[in-house]
């Protein structure tokens, strides 16, 4: 009886497993077709001299896009641009959510700081011109005050109104998702703390940020995602070639399909790839340093 049962249990096993092939194989195959496939394509182009002659120069393509002066500036700016952003939503998102927490009329303003996600791109970037043209509102407002008037788009301010862009933009699904977060952290710890004399700043630091790290570590994450992604809202308020400190990366790599220089375009974008992965690693290393003592 004992063999027969296992010859049945390994049988449905096998049908299991059948069934999940099934079940997972068009996934795999869209994944293979549209990441896997083009990732490959890519960096069969970053090691050819040219997609006609389709000679291999192995990385001569890298060495040229570092050294090249248009590239090292975008990748500056992108920098610059990811290390005052990022930082700054994340720190205010959290703010915003442990001030919530316990005060009145939360879901109004939730619902209020939630509205740039359903504004469509082309109407903010409209609201980001009146605000910030040169005889926008800003400028109206600084005159009357008798303030020096700011050329926004077209200085090295520039990149302070793409910040502020991104911050508002993001601020509110980021909120969403560490409200969420601190809602799952344990009342009777908290309680436990504010009774052996734990004031509201050790609470914070010694029990909240520890059970949020997982957290901060997803919103971090995506934070760099989208600020890696902002070349739609530069393109929209500037155009081809804006001004040079809002010149990306992806600016770059937008003029390098233009010119169909398929070359510069696939190293630029393998070197950011390898930019990202080395910060999201570095992250998932401080989260688990952060939060390793709550799985002991």
């Amino acid at each position: 009886m004992a063999g027969k049962e296992k010859v049945i249990e390994s049988k449905s096993t096998k049908r299991i497993k059948k069934k999940s092939l099934l079940f997972i194989g068009p996934s795999f195959l869209g994944v293979c077709i549209f990441f896997i496939a083009p990732m490959i394509v890519v960096m069969g182009y970053s090691m050819m001299d040219n997609p006609i002659r389709k000679n291999f120069v192995f990385l001569d393509n890298f060495r040229a896009t570092l050294a090249n002066r248009a590239f090292r500036l975008a990748l500056s700016n992108t920098a610059k641009f990811s290390a005052l952003s990022v930082p700054l939503v994340v720190i205010l998102s959290l703010l915003v959510a442990m001030v919530l927490e316990n005060i009145p009329g939360r879901m109004k303003i939730r619902s209020f700081l939630l509205t740039p996600m359903m504004v469509p791109i082309a109407s903010v970037i409209l609201i980001w011109q009146v605000l910030f043209n040169y005889n926008g509102v800003v400028n109206e407002a600084a005159a009357r005050l008798n303030l020096a008037e700011v050329d926004w788009l077209k200085s090295d301010k520039a990149l302070i109104v793409i910040v502020l862009l991104f911050v508002w933009k993001n601020l509110g699904y980021n909120m969403i998702l560490f409200m969420a977060a601190i809602a799952n952290i344990p009342a009777q710890l908290m309680d436990a703390a504010r009774l052996d004399g734990g004031n509201e700043f050790q609470i914070f630091f010694k029990i909240k940020i520890r059970y949020l790290a997982s957290s901060i570590l997803f919103v971090t994450i995506l934070s760099i995602i989208n600020s890696f992604k902002v070349f739609r809202e530069i393109y929209l308020l500037t155009g081809d070639y804006p001004f040079d400190s809002l010149y990306i990366l992806q600016t770059y790599m937008n003029n390098m399909f233009r010119s169909l220089d398929y070359q510069k375009l696939s190293s630029a974008a393998i070197l950011m790839s390898l930019i990202m992965i080395v910060l999201v690693a570095l992250l998932f290393i401080a989260e688990n340093y952060v939060g390793r003592d709550l799985e002991e």
